[in-house]
């Protein structure tokens, strides 16, 4: 299995005047195309500074980065946007969809950036959505949407260029306890079916749904466990 992420020695550290933060100081591990890994760790932890690196929306202060097989580590803004686009799906807890537009035309948006011709995008984003059973639902605007079919949207939005890798930060922060479980349900079976998925969380019961959960404290890796009858078989951090 080939390496979709691959982080050695990362380190992050943040200036301001003669104050430094280290952020992340030394990180290591790699996630294999098809793992579904959770991370997580209190506030000040790092993880939301892993999570920037990871996404491609801020570049390490020194160690090395692998997306997918591309060094990102030191790609400036305009490449770091480009394989953004390219190679990572991003949901949020928010949802981030717009508030006047169509589920359809919601999902399509990555592939308008992208330079998809307009037919196309409306067919490649009709097919995300019945990917995440809202198939009947394209014309319909958030605001006639439940919490847990807007985040679907933003499932399908994330998916509808076919990413390498899906990020979630807090996917199910702003659902209810049923719906969380919806929408986990169907992380898991997009992971069944080959996708890669990495997710932030705070909640042990949401991080139980991943296959591995890599924890971390004061801007280092203090665990890194695989569940169920993998917990024998320690991922190499290389």
């Amino acid at each position: 299995m080939s390496d979709a992420i691959l982080l050695q020695d990362v380190v992050k550290t943040y200036r301001s005047g003669t104050l430094e933060v280290n952020a992340l100081r030394g990180v290591s591990f790699a996630v294999g195309s098809g793992d579904f890994v959770a991370i997580m760790g209190p506030s000040g932890s790092g993880k939301s500074t892993l999570m920037n690196l990871i996404g491609c929306l801020d570049r390490p202060s020194s160690g090395l980065y692998r997306l997918d097989g591309v060094d990102v580590s030191l790609l400036d803004d305009n490449a770091l946007a480009a394989i953004r686009l390219r190679k990572l799906g991003f949901v949020f807890q928010g949802f981030n969809l717009l508030p006047r537009t169509d589920a359809l035309k919601n999902v399509a948006l990555p592939l308008f950036y992208a330079g998809v011709p307009s037919r196309e995008r409306e067919r490649m984003a009709a097919a995300a959505l019945s990917g995440v059973g809202l198939g009947g639902r394209g014309r319909h605007k958030p605001t006639e949407l439940s919490g847990g079919e807007q985040q679907r949207v933003a499932i399908a939005r994330a998916l509808v260029n076919d990413p390498a890798v899906l990020l979630a930060d807090e996917p199910t922060g702003n659902l209810d306890s049923q719906t969380s479980e919806e929408i986990l349900a169907l992380f898991g079976q997009l992971n069944a079916s080959g996708r890669t998925i990495v997710m932030v969380t705070h909640d042990p019961e949401i991080a139980r749904h991943a296959r591995r959960t890599i924890r971390l404290k004061d801007g280092l890796v203090v665990a890194d466990e695989v569940a169920g009858p993998r917990l024998a078989m320690p991922r190499s951090a290389y």
